[in-house]
C-alpha cells in the first residue's frame, strides 16, 4: 500500500516537474514580441526570435504581432469645400513599434487599436478633403491626397505605441445620385476645351499656310524675274550674234539668198506645186544657170 502511495506522489511530482518546466519555457516568432506578465503587471518584453524562460504558475506570456498589419476602414461619404459630396473608400498599414506602450494604453488588444486608428484616419481624410475643391480632390489621387491626409495625423497614434506607414483610398467616387450630372459636366467642360484647342490651331494653321502662300508667290515671282533677265540676255547675246554675222554687205546678201531659198523649199513642199519667180531675182538666175 506504501509503495503504492509512493508510486502516486512521485508520479504526480513528475507530472507537476514536467507541467512546470513547459510552463517555463516562451518561445518568440520572428513576427511577434512577447508580453511576460506577473500578476498582471508587465514584468519584460521579449522582441528576439528565439527560446526564453518564465516562472511557471506564476508568470503568463502575452503575444502580439510584429508585422506590419492592414486595416480596412468602412466607406464613409465626406464632403468638400465646394460642398459637393464623395464616397471614400480607404485603408491603412500600420505595425505596433512599442509593445509596453501599446499593452499599456490599448490592452493589448488589436481590436481597440483599430478603434483609435479607424478614428483617427476619418477624422483626417474628412478634414484634408473638406479643404479641397473636388476638382483637387479628384487630381490628387495619385499620391497627394495620402501625402496630406498622413501629414494631418502626424505623429498622433505614438501615444499609443504604433505607427502608421500609409493611408490608401482604394476608391474615391461620387455617390450615385449625382454621377451622371457631374461627368456630364465634365464631358462639356472637356469638349468646350477641345473646342477652344481645335480653334487656335486652325488659327495657327491659317498663318502658317498665309505665311507658306506669301512665301512661294515672292519665289515665284523672283523666278519670273529672273527669267525674264535671262530670256532678254539671251535675245541680246543672239541680236549681238547676227550683227556680227551679217555686219557687211557680203554678209547680208548672203543672208538674203539664204533665206529665199529657204522660203522656196517652203513653197515647193507637197505635190503639184509651181514655183513663179522674177526674172531679176538671184533664184532665177541659179536655176537659168546666169
Amino acid at each position: 500500500m506504501i509503495k503504492t502511495i509512493r508510486k502516486i506522489v512521485l508520479t504526480v511530482l513528475l507530472i507537476c516537474l514536467f507541467a512546470g518546466g513547459l510552463g517555463s519555457m516562451v518561445v518568440t516568432q520572428e513576427n511577434e514580441y512577447k508580453l511576460i506578465r506577473q500578476f498582471g503587471r508587465i514584468e519584460r518584453i521579449i522582441d528576439q526570435a528565439g527560446l526564453s524562460f518564465k516562472l511557471p504558475f506564476v508568470q503568463t506570456a502575452d503575444t502580439l504581432p510584429k508585422e506590419i498589419l492592414l486595416y480596412d476602414l468602412a466607406p464613409s461619404d465626406v464632403i468638400t469645400k465646394d460642398k459637393k459630396t464623395m464616397l471614400c473608400d480607404s485603408y491603412t498599414l500600420w505595425k505596433i513599434t512599442d509593445p509596453l506602450k501599446f499593452a499599456q494604453s490599448l490592452n493589448g488588444s488589436i481590436a481597440n487599436a483599430e478603434r483609435r486608428i479607424d478614428t483617427a484616419v476619418y477624422n483626417s481624410i474628412k478634414n484634408v478633403i473638406s479643404n479641397m475643391d473636388q476638382n483637387d480632390v479628384i487630381r490628387s489621387r495619385d499620391g497627394e491626397l495620402s501625402e496630406a491626409i498622413m501629414a494631418h495625423i502626424g505623429e498622433n497614434m505614438d501615444q499609443y505605441g504604433l505607427k502608421l506607414l500609409s493611408v490608401e483610398t482604394k476608391q474615391l467616387d461620387l455617390p450615385a445620385d449625382n454621377k451622371s450630372a457631374v461627368y456630364e459636366r465634365m464631358i462639356s467642360e472637356r469638349d468646350k476645351i477641345a473646342a477652344t484647342y481645335t480653334a487656335e490651331g486652325q488659327a495657327e494653321a491659317k498663318v502658317i499656310q498665309n505665311t507658306t502662300d506669301r512665301e512661294i508667290a515672292i519665289q515665284i515671282s523672283d523666278a519670273q524675274a529672273q527669267a525674264a533677265q535671262i530670256t532678254a540676255e539671251g535675245e541680246a547675246e543672239y541680236m549681238k550674234i547676227l550683227a556680227d554675222a551679217y555686219g557687211s554687205p557680203e554678209k547680208a546678201e548672203f543672208y538674203a539668198f539664204t533665206r529665199a531659198l529657204e522660203s522656196a523649199e517652203a513653197s515647193l513642199a507637197g505635190k503639184d506645186n509651181t514655183l513663179i519667180l522674177p526674172a531679176g531675182s538671184p533664184l532665177a538666175e541659179i536655176f537659168m544657170g546666169r
